[in-house]
């Protein structure tokens, strides 16, 4: 209380008073560094640099607050819901940290009005309101701690927008989400039982990976089918957000749809330089070893001959 007072002062002596007023009205406290939070809001399209001419984004931001968003909300869900299952918790945390979820936080709290973005950049339809609120989440983390973190998730967040037993018996269908994802996209994804086994009490487990253009994307484990794929469509969804992994993906499509011609020409080129095996080289030098065995033979009927003539003579 008595920090947000001296803050309080201090703020009517600053020029960017405004700035750190709509970050109160959002936060419920002052921001110590404000750069921190203005950083979160800044995708990576709208091409702002610092005074060193270094490209500034809220990537590294949105890559920490994920780490701490899921550490809080599973913090808090643990706790509500006592005596549940693993698999009931991993659930109920991932229907309140999905993008969809976060994408609606986002609005609800404003960040969407701040957010700084190029009007060209697209991908302000789908994931970079919960994009920005991740990083948010991050500045909060490193301008104020673990605890002030959690208190604005419970209080400010949870408390006001999301009701924890109504969204815990909320079925969310990842699969189908995944498949949708797929149509949309034209990617091949399919699902396949790797393994089943009995965990400690003999009951059995399944584990499912799916796979993108034939790429691993994610592994589930459940003690159905239908539960272990949904668990490795969950981590698909979340692996498909990853850049690095699609250009992969798209590589391996573009490979699997290459019409009949191009592969013709490939094998064509393969034919026509093949590679030289084992096999080959030893018939090489065989036949350059029968080569050499032929020449010996030769000469040695020459030196034969010459010793003839030689006796002839005399």
């Amino acid at each position: 209380m008595l920090r947000n007072q001296i803050n309080k002062i201090r703020l009517l002596f600053r020029k960017d008073r405004e700035s750190y007023l709509c970050f109160y009205r959002i936060l419920g406290f002052y921001p110590r560094d404000i750069r921190i939070y203005e950083q979160a809001l800044l995708h990576k399209s709208s091409a702002v640099r610092s005074e060193m001419g270094r490209l500034l984004n809220n990537e590294r931001l949105e890559f920490l607050g994920d780490a701490i968003l899921d550490a809080i909300v599973g913090d808090i869900v643990y706790k509500r819901f006592e005596g549940k299952r693993e698999g009931f918790l991993t659930n109920t945390r991932s229907k309140i940290v999905q993008r969809e979820t976060l994408n609606k936080l986002a609005v609800e709290i404003g960040l969407d009005k701040l957010i700084k973005y190029s009007t060209r950049s697209s991908s302000h339809n789908s994931y970079m309101y919960g994009n920005a609120f991740e990083a948010f989440i991050g500045a909060i983390y490193l301008d104020q701690g673990y605890e002030r973190c959690k208190q604005f998730m419970e209080q400010r967040i949870i408390n006001r927008y999301i009701d924890l037993d109504k969204i815990s018996r909320k079925e969310v269908n990842f699969k189908s989400k995944l498949i949708e994802w797929s149509q949309k996209n034209k990617m091949e994804v399919s699902f396949e039982l790797i393994e089943q086994f009995l965990d400690h009490d003999s009951n059995p487990v399944f584990q499912t990976e799916v796979r993108i253009e034939g790429l691993p994307a994610g592994t589930g484990t459940g003690y159905s089918k239908k539960e272990s794929q949904q668990n490795a469509a969950q981590m698909a969804i979340k692996k498909v957000k990853d850049q690095a992994f699609m250009d992969t993906v798209n590589e391996a499509k573009a490979q699997h749809s290459m019409p009949p011609e191009a592969e013709a020409e490939a094998l064509e080129a393969e034919i026509a330089e093949p590679e030289v095996t084992d096999e080959i080289a030893n018939d090489e030098t065989g036949t350059a070893n029968e080569t050499e065995s032929v020449n010996d033979q030769t000469e040695t009927v020459n030196d034969e001959t010459g010793t003839v003539n030689d006796k002839t003579a005399s």
